[in-house]
Parts: C-alpha cells; sequence; structure tokens
C-alpha cells in the first residue's frame, strides 16, 4: 500500500478545513517506527481540533488524534519488532506532530508503548489520553499521601473520559467516591463504576464567600475547571490535593488563597503530553492492574472513523458518555 486514507486539517488564509484525503506513505515524518494504525480514540482535545477551534493544532497541515494504537510493520529501533502491538499517548501527536486519525503513523521509539499483557488494541485506546491522565492522576494525589480510608475523594466531570476511568479506578483501590455531573440521567452508570454519592455539577460552581468552607474531600480529580475548581477549593481537607487536568468549564478561575496558606491545600497540575517514558510505563502498568476491564468495556463505545466531526461536537457539547474508540479503518 503506497498510499493511506488520513483525516487531513488545513488552514489557508486564515480559513480551516478538515477532510479525508489519500496520502503517500513517503510524506509520514521521519521516525523509527511504522504502526499500521487500527484504533484512536476521541478526547476533549480532539473535538477541539477536528472543530477548527485554536489551541491545539499548532502547524498545518496536520492530521489530528492524539491517540493511535496499531500493529509495527517496521522498525528501526531494537525496542520494537514486526508485529508488536503499541499505543501512543499524547506527547505531541495530533498536535505538533501528525496523529492516530490515519492508517498509518510514523514515530520514534522512545514515544511508543508496548501494549500491557491482557489489554487488547481497541482496550488501549478506551483508555487512551483520558484514562492515561485519569491514572497519572492517582498517582499524583498518592505521591502526597492520598490513601483509601481518608475520607471521600470528588471527581468531577465523572460522566466523561477522564472522569469515568478514574471513578473505576478509584473505587477498585478501595476509596469512597463522590461524582459530580450535569447529567443526572448518568447516575445509574456512574454507580455501576462504583461511585457511592453523587453531587449535581451546579452544587460545587458556587464560589464561597468566606474562602474556606467546611472541610469535606481528602482528595479530589477535576477535569472541569472554572467555577467547579473555584468551588472545589475552599471545601478540600487540611493537606489535601486537587489533581487539575483539564478545563472544560473554562480556563479562569476565582479564589482566595486562603486553601493553600490555612489548610496547606495543595493543587497539582496534571500534563499528560510531557511525559518521560519511564513514567509512561509506570502509569501503563498500574492501568494493567487497577482499572478493571469489564469497566473499562462497559463506558467504552466503537464508533467508525468516519463520524469524528459529529462526535468532536458533542464531547465539546458535554454529550458523550464515557469513552469513544475511533476504528480508522472505517
Amino acid at each position: 500500500m503506497s498510499t493511506f486514507k488520513a483525516l487531513l486539517a488545513t488552514r489557508e488564509n486564515g480559513s480551516f478545513a478538515a477532510g479525508f484525503e489519500q496520502i503517500s506513505k513517503d510524506a509520514l515524518p521521519p521516525g523509527e517506527v511504522l504502526v499500521r494504525v487500527r484504533y484512536s480514540s476521541l478526547n476533549y482535545k480532539d473535538g477541539l481540533a477536528v472543530t477548527g477551534k485554536p489551541g491545539v493544532i499548532r502547524s498545518f497541515p496536520m492530521i489530528p488524534g492524539i491517540d493511535f494504537a496499531g500493529t509495527v510493520e517496521e522498525s528501526a529501533s531494537a525496542q520494537f519488532r514486526p508485529g508488536d502491538l503499541v499505543a501512543l499517548t499524547g506527547a505531541g501527536a495530533g498536535e505538533t506532530a501528525w496523529g492516530g486519525y490515519a492508517e498509518y503513523a510514523r514515530w520514534n521509539a522512545e514515544f511508543l508503548v508496548a501494549l500491557p499483557p491482557g489489554i487488547s488494541l481497541q482496550q488501549s485506546m478506551a483508555i487512551g489520553t483520558a484514562g492515561f491522565t485519569a491514572m497519572q492522576s492517582v498517582i499524583a494525589l498518592e505521591r502526597l499521601g492520598l490513601k483509601p480510608g481518608a475520607g471521600e475523594v470528588l471527581v468531577t466531570g465523572a460522566g466523561g473520559g477522564v472522569g469515568s476511568v478514574a471513578v473505576a479506578i478509584l473505587a477498585t483501590l478501595g476509596y469512597r467516591v463522590a461524582a459530580s455531573t450535569g447529567r443526572a440521567e448518568l447516575g445509574d452508570y456512574l454507580r455501576g463504576l462504583g461511585v457511592s454519592e453523587i453531587l449535581a455539577r451546579e452544587s460545587l460552581t458556587a464560589v464561597s464567600t468566606k474562602g474556606l468552607e467546611r472541610e469535606r474531600w481528602s482528595g479530589a480529580i477535576d477535569s472541569v475547571g472554572g467555577s467547579t475548581l473555584a468551588g472545589i477549593l475552599p471545601c478540600m481537607a487540611s493537606n489535601a490535593s486537587v489533581a487539575l487536568c483539564g478545563l472544560a468549564g473554562g480556563a479562569a478561575y476565582t479564589s482566595t488563597v486562603l486553601p493553600f496558606i490555612l489548610r496547606g491545600v495543595n493543587l497539582l497540575g496534571i500534563n499528560s503530553v510531557r511525559v518521560t517514558r519511564a513514567e509512561r510505563l509506570q502509569i501503563w502498568d498500574r492501568l494493567s492492574r487497577d482499572l478493571p476491564l469489564h469497566l473499562l468495556d462497559a463506558m467504552t463505545e466503537v464508533a467508525p472513523l468516519g463520524r469524528i466531526f459529529e462526535l468532536g461536537e458533542k464531547i465539546l457539547a458535554g454529550k458523550i458518555r464515557g469513552r469513544v474508540v475511533l476504528d480508522v479503518n472505517t
């Protein structure tokens, strides 16, 4: 096969366009490993990219898709051989380098991860950047002392990809999990993942006039930001931490310094793009041990890549539940 199908985004004279094209394999950027892509995934960033919103794609033309999983076809690296099953999440894919919404991708070995035993290509993309970020957030909270039994852990945006995987991991590890969502109809879904309490999103968005409220959360994973983050901080317990990993509710928030200087609250920024290889391997190892695959499968929808524009609009509107895996061959 000398050409392959890909979603190509362009910007000419300030006008954004994206559509499927046949691209020569010779046009792929240099790299040690050629991967025949089988699946990609849908993340919030992907929704921004394919709908032409600024802030994700940094250069054009670009193949979007911040994740992919597939089979090694050619390798100049001793780390991988033809036939190996590999995945890539983040690392600038779909932003500064051609990503996963294509039948082929070429990358250097340092960014690829061999799939852990028992995880299929499809399941690796059900994890994708969202699940990777959820596990990265859990590890960050653990490093600052979070342990089961210390009190409730709050997960915001719980019906989305990061939130769903975070809930499943935390509940499996023995934490009591409270979930915040703006979709009341997801109650049964979230309880099935292990949630013990469900909160309406609006209950968290009122900014405290006192700067501090009753200590409630022993930890939090926040993929929403904005006024939700402002509402969480005054309610954190002493020395508790918030892993901040998203901005679905906005990039700006208003708060005070009081949670930080009077309770020792920690605000942890989670960057799932710039991650060392050692950290990537650790996160994937933890995912293979601490994320029940039956729960992962239950939160996953598989869709053809041809639906990407529709699905991109839906994820930006907060209408995607759990994870969407994209079959790049359909």
